[in-house]
């Protein structure tokens, strides 16, 4: 994510309409790109003023909705903290025993007493009061209203007018209990309460994959220290306790734990991870150690020059958090009808008790109805319709290595009917292997053979490797020196002063060799044979152009390789359409061609796939791709390479059907609930306890998505 986004956890929030709230609040404090996920807490946001974040948390908690502390070891952990369980273990047995009265042919008959219901009632609307009436004064105080103030409304009608009823008909009302509906205020209070600690227990279901990746594992690092003799001894520590200036070593095959600088040493260094070069890089003194690469041979001494872990567990952490927060399209037009809803149900609500108190039945009565209303509409499955897929969908992701770097691709997945795929990297994997050679003829194949394995076999080198299953033979030359500079190759003299070596281009073009090869092998000056190397396929990469095939999806390859090396990979893996030699700008102009006729999908690993994954409608990249790649692309299949793109497709089809699936729900239950509410046939006691449940239904068939079978 940008380096500018500021991330904080607010606390509080409880449906989408608390989200709004927070959004519109910082809206108005001038901040920008706001994101917000009530389910989570998190709150991402672009500061360009003057503002603190301790100034905008002061903001924030004066309208209900404390900041958590950022010290705190998890403040995920803090958000998620159930006070509404608490309190509903409070408020649960007074208002069972209240409704013990309900029952037919209850026996107790001193809860018929009206002073004894508002005893036992008045506890628990204290502290419906204190939950939801706290925030809901704060938000309406600043021209915001949610669901919280639709739950104050309908408890408080209910409870003030059983007060009235006590006070005004206390003989009736103690005989008939005609104007007593303290039960009624009860239960709203506490079945709300039982919704959205159920909601709460089921939506942290949703956050699972997310939470076992947050569990991160200790790296250590080999810390130089010298005693009085200038002795020097390696200390064990954990990476995260390193500050800039500290000196230590990195051993061959371990992971190097922070950004640092070499101070002796040379080693090849493998930044796959970081960067997707498959083949390790030569490192020296005062070359740069990225964290996180992996020391594949070689002994160094680095300072650190960066102690700010920010590796790619916590960088895939971000991107999930932050993917959560983002609102497709389809989430945006929930939000515009939760924004009207708060006030357009309590018109509604006035409208009900007018109508039924002019037209249809008593006050009293007519006032049941209204509060039913009230209390039956809160938009919470609404707002929480998209969110809980989405957390589902990306969490299943992943669980199993596909990682949705935003919410709004989930929508575009369905509509993919093309996959545009890049070679080198991305149907390559980086095993090499021998394609051809050539030798002078002056020399014949066995003593081309021997000098290069001679040669070659004093290098641990990838390419090297390759080389030397290829060329194995015996005898071998017996150098009398032997000397590899890692980035050129390896230089070797024999007995005789005759002078070898196998060099890259960069280190051969001195003499005068030709462009084009991967090896160049040279005696006494002279050149006398080149070989060259290929990528090998992925294993994976033929039958998931198959399986893709399958689901009616076209496929491509465009490619910056010569044209004779993409057309045998095209023709080996059942690819007819093809694309060669194109520099960065072609794919890019290619792609913008092809998503005029289709929706289509990049599939890229280098620097110079960035264009191209950017423009096209979903950008796809490897874990192993350049860091420009991932930061254009708008998937990343961080485990089986390609193996896991059919399942990236299906996993956004089923997490957008989900979505639809959710949404019909919510407004379902709405346009059914509130007429039935409205004419009687919905007691507010069973209205409080179908709108916390119908938040269930919704998490429940959220969750429904992380079993569901996905082809």
């Amino acid at each position: 994510m940008p380096h500018d986004t500021t991330h904080i956890i607010v606390t509080n929030m409880h449906c989408n309409s608390c989200a709004a709230n927070v959004t519109k609040h910082l809206k108005k404090q001038a901040l920008t790109n706001v994101q917000v996920n009530f389910a989570t807490g998190d709150v991402y946001f672009n500061n360009n003023t003057s503002k603190t974040v301790e100034d905008l948390s002061k903001t924030l908690a004066s309208i209900g909705y404390p900041v958590a502390n950022p010290q705190n070891k998890n403040i995920h952990d803090a958000h998620n903290h159930s006070l509404a369980k608490k309190l509903l273990l409070i408020t649960l047995p007074f208002t069972a025993i209240l409704m013990l009265h309900m029952l037919p042919f209850s026996s107790f008959n001193f809860l018929s007493n009206g002073y004894m219901q508002l005893a036992l009632c008045t506890p628990v609307y204290i502290i419906g009061l204190w939950y939801f009436g706290k925030p809901a004064f704060k938000n309406l105080m600043h021209g915001n209203a949610n669901m919280n103030l639709l739950i104050v409304i309908g408890a408080s009608a209910a409870y003030i007018y059983s007060i009235l009823g006590l006070v005004l008909h206390s003989q009736q009302a103690l005989h008939t209990h005609k104007y007593l509906f303290f039960e009624t205020a009860a239960t709203i209070i506490t079945f709300v309460l039982f919704g959205n600690w159920l909601e709460e227990i089921t939506g942290k279901k949703t956050q699972a994959a997310l939470s076992k990746l947050m569990q991160k594992r200790t790296v250590k690092a080999q810390i130089i220290a010298f005693d009085n003799a200038h002795n020097e001894n390696l200390f064990e520590v954990e990476a995260k306790h390193l500050k800039p200036g500290d000196l230590i070593q990195i051993n061959t095959g371990e992971e190097v734990p922070v950004d640092c600088k070499i101070l002796w040493g040379n080693a090849l260094v493998n930044e796959s991870l970081l960067t997707g070069e498959s083949t390790p890089i030569a490192k020296q003194k005062k070359d740069i150690l990225i964290g996180g690469s992996i020391m594949q041979d070689g002994i160094v001494k680095a300072q650190v020059t960066n102690a700010t872990t920010n590796g790619t567990l916590q960088q895939i952490i971000n991107v999930m958090l932050k993917a959560q927060s983002q609102k497709p399209p389809l989430q945006l037009f929930a939000d515009k009808i939760s924004a009207v809803f708060v006030p357009v149900v309590i018109a509604i609500s006035l409208l009900c008790f007018g109508i039924n108190t002019l037209f249809f039945t008593t006050a009293t009565e007519a006032l049941m109805r209204s509060i039913a209303v009230l209390v039956v509409a809160c938009p919470c499955a609404m707002g929480l319709a998209t969110p809980a897929a989405i957390a589902v969908g990306l969490g299943r992701g992943l669980k199993n290595g596909v990682l949705f770097k935003n919410a709004a691709v989930l929508e575009y997945m369905k509509k993919i009917t093309k996959i545009i795929f890049d070679k080198t990297g991305t149907l390559t994997n980086g095993i090499f292997s021998v394609s051809n050679f050539y030798h002078i003829d002056t020399i014949n194949d066995n003593t081309f053979y021997t000098i290069v394995h001679s040669l070659e076999t004093n290098s641990k080198h990838p390419i090297a490797n390759a080389l030397v299953k290829h060329f194995a033979t015996t005898p071998k030359i017996n150098f009398t020196t032997v000397n590899e500079v890692k980035g050129q190759g390896v230089y070797a003299t024999d007995n005789a002063n005759n002078t070898y070596a196998a060099l890259s281009y960069e280190a051969a073009k001195k003499f005068n060799v030709p462009q084009g090869h991967s090896v160049y092998i040279i005696k006494n000056n002279t050149l006398i044979g080149y070989i060259n190397i290929e990528d090998s396929l992925r294993p994976e990469a033929k039958i998931t152009i198959e399986n893709l095939k399958n689901k009616n999806i076209d496929t491509a390859i465009l490619s910056g390789d010569n044209y004779k090396n993409v057309a045998a990979l095209a023709n080996k893996i059942g690819i007819t359409t093809f694309y060669a030699a194109k520099l960065p700008n072609q794919k890019l102009d290619i792609i913008a061609a092809e998503n005029k006729t289709a929706t289509v999908a990049y599939v890229g690993d280098g620097i110079n796939d960035g264009p191209a994954l950017s423009k096209a409608s979903v950008g796809i990249s490897l874990q192993s791709a350049s860091q420009l790649a991932i930061s254009a692309a708008d998937i990343i299949l961080l485990q089986g390479g390609l193996a896991k793109l059919p399942f990236a497709i299906g996993l956004g089809k089923a997490t957008h059907a989900t979505i639809i699936s959710n949404l019909y729900w919510a407004l379902f239950y709405n346009v059914i609930f509130i007429p039935i509410a409205a004419v009687g046939l919905l007691h507010p006691t069973w209205a409080a306890l179908i709108m916390a449940g119908s938040d269930v239904v919704l998490v429940i068939n959220s969750l429904r998505l992380r079993y569901k079978k996905i082809n």
